[in-house]
């Protein structure tokens, strides 16, 4: 695509959080943006401007007419915060909780990413459907073996996605053939960063799969490499499911809690996001908001798998930056719009219910995503400035959502028409910094 030298307008109804809808007030325009008939206008790669298309219209005579989306919608690209690259394939194993599920289901195929060509036509596939389901960034776990987690980063610069990743590192209770010795992980994971870390749109995250399956040698190692490379980041897991928490007293018996294992080296801060934290304590929370440390609830598994009923309010309440992650093989597929309706299910069930209406789920699939991987100064919604990361959603006609959102009655009754219902059918066209990655069909 060539835009003119004015940039390109794209006209369609808008929605995007410029601001928190949790914190703001109700009816603050920063806390739920809307354009019914909205004007984004994109200049090298770059939010040029974003309001009601005639205003944007007036203000910028030089631009082409651009794209006509009338019919459609423009939402901020989806920012996945935990997802698992090995699993793709398995989506769908029902049944189990948790550790018997890692044994029966997913480290039995995570194994076979030892097997390069099979890792590199994963690794493709993963990544052409990130795009399909509209995410235009992720936080991934890649593989236990280097040269696949290489294979997903070139996939994945391939592809022009930003994709955060790092080598999974375990030295312990998993099988033999997914475990490293910490000396052979610092050094593939310091070649991975060499190779890999901001190269286009890539960065690195060091990426201890969890304490249950992590060494102190392995954990300490961990700690080395974040002093070595103060601006990559970390991820892992955290009080998952209780049989797990359990195992963990048992290994770490000097520690108070899962959180004070990584505490101790080095491993909480504002570069780290734990995924689920389902179980945690007062105490746990309050260090996590001290520290800075983002946490990936996901719903789609804590629900399949049995884990539990993820605290939000309390993460909330104690200041923890919570946004969205889709798991993978232990939830119910890529889609983060699916995934923010399995949050909003859950927190209707949660014991401590924190209400979920459109506003805020639009801004957990994207601008919460982008302040935990500590890149909203750069995407998550369309303020002026930041990258054009834009999906383009219109329903199939006929479809029962096509006629959902043409009753709609107000801008967020369509929202939340389009968290119910609308999956990768819906994916029109997406496009990174401006860049088409995804789309558009052929006329």
């Amino acid at each position: 695509m060539s835009p003119a030298a004015g940039g390109e307008l794209l006209r369609a109804a808008i929605f995007h959080t410029p601001g928190d809808p949790f914190t703001l007030a109700p009816g603050d325009p920063k806390a739920f943006a809307c354009h019914e008939d909205g004007g984004l206008l994109i200049r090298d790669g770059r939010v040029a401007a974003c309001g009601d298309y005639a205003a944007v219209r007036r203000a910028h005579p030089d631009v082409d007419e651009g794209r006509d989306w009338r019919g459609g919608f423009i939402l901020p690209g989806f920012v996945d915060a935990h997802v698992h690259f090995p699993q793709f394939r398995i989506i769908g194993g029902l049944g189990h909780t948790l550790l018997d599920w890692l044994q029966q289901v997913a480290l039995p195929e995570e194994a076979r990413m030892g097997e390069v060509a099979y890792a590199a036509d994963t690794a493709r596939r993963f990544v052409r459907a990130l795009a399909a389901h509209g995410t235009t960034t992720a936080l991934v776990f890649g593989a236990h073996f280097a040269a696949a987690t290489a294979e997903l980063f070139e996939a994945a610069h391939a592809a022009g996605l930003r994709v955060i990743s790092g080598l999974v590192m375990s030295d312990r209770a998993l099988p033999s053939a997914l475990h490293q010795t910490p000396e052979q992980a610092y050094r593939d994971s310091a070649e991975l960063i060499g190779r890999f870390h901001r190269r286009g749109r890539l960065a690195y995250a060091v990426t201890p799969r969890f304490a249950f399956s992590t060494t102190e040698a392995m954990l300490d190692v961990c700690g080395q490499l974040l002093r070595e490379h103060p601006d990559v980041g970390l991820q892992t897991h955290i009080n998952e499911d209780r049989a797990e928490n359990a195992e963990i007293a048992r290994l770490f018996p000097w520690a108070s809690d899962y959180l004070a294992i990584y505490e101790r080296y080095g491993l909480s801060g504002p570069r780290a996001v734990m995924a689920h934290n389902v179980h945690a304590t007062a105490s746990e929370l309050e260090r996590l908001a001290a520290a800075g440390t983002a946490v990936a609830h996901c719903p789609g598994s804590n629900a399949a798998l049995g884990s539990g009923m993820f605290p939000l309010k309390r993460h909330l309440q104690a200041g923890v930056t919570c946004a969205l992650g889709t798991d993978v093989g232990g939830g119910v597929g890529l889609g983060m719009l699916k995934e923010g309706l399995q949050a909003y299910l859950m927190q209707r069930l949660a014991p401590e219910p924190e209400p979920l209406d459109a506003a805020r789920l639009l801004y957990l699939t994207t601008r919460a995503g982008a302040r935990a991987l500590r890149l909203d100064d750069e995407i998550g919604d369309f303020t002026v400035g930041k990258a054009a990361d834009v999906v383009h959603l219109r329903p199939p006609a006929d479809s029962v959502l096509d006629a959902a959102v043409r009753r709609a009655e107000s801008p967020d009754r369509l929202l939340a028409a389009l968290f119910t219902m609308a999956g990768s059918e819906s994916v029109r066209e997406v496009r990174v910094a401006g860049d088409v990655v995804y789309g558009p069909e052929p006329s």
